[in-house]
């Protein structure tokens, strides 16, 4: 489990395919924490890590993964967000996240608020997954509060910390982002027959 408040910066250094699979090789800042088999989300994706060398890291993602997140698009040289599972011991900072993204957007629109920031993300209905005003939400990992909450689409405002140690700082108008919906919403949906 986690919580959606990124750790740090990984940085993509191979992708290797093999049959339907893709191998990412990360560098990051904990690379020496890390141990064989470990859960870390990347982007909000929970992946297990498959090989540790020196200061970098592999992770496999599989077809399914590829398909209903935007790993597929990561590139040598990404940067993406890191955030290792939740310490029992440890306080609750975010919200509850499983690192099982539901769907990806597009971002529609970053609005420079002049100190802050506000995105907007599109996402198609079709698998019933809905935002609520004020409500949680994990976009490429991270934790945010909803706001102008809208069938298709909602905003999020992020603060200069959160734009400077997330990649969110890269993101722009058309790029895909990965979305994790809150568990109770997810939940609520259910037993209300919409999802």
């Amino acid at each position: 489990m986690f919580t959606g408040i990124i750790e740090g910066l990984g940085r993509v250094t191979a992708i290797r395919e093999e049959n339907t699979n893709k191998h990412f090789t990360l560098s990051s800042p904990f690379t020496n924490e890390l141990k064989i088999d470990q859960s870390v989300a990347h982007n909000g994706v929970c992946l297990t890590v498959v090989s540790i060398k020196g200061d970098e890291y592999t992770v496999t993602a599989i077809d399914e993964t590829l398909k209903k997140t935007n790993l597929n698009h990561l590139k040598s040289g990404d940067v993406v967000n890191l955030e290792r599972c939740m310490l029992s011991n440890g306080r609750f900072d975010g919200h509850v996240v499983q690192g099982h993204v539901d769907q990806t957007a597009i971002c529609e629109e970053v609005k420079d608020e002049n100190g802050s920031w506000i995105f907007t993300f599109r996402y198609e209905t079709s698998q019933g997954n809905v935002t609520v005003e004020k409500g949680s939400i994990c976009v490429n990992g991270i934790s945010l509060t909803v706001f102008n909450s809208q069938e298709d689409r909602f905003s999020v405002a992020i603060i200069p910390y959160t734009y400077e140690h997330t990649n969110l700082h890269q993101v722009k108008a058309g790029d895909t982002v990965n979305l994790e919906f809150d568990i109770i919403g997810k939940y609520v949906a259910r037993l209300l027959g919409k999802q």
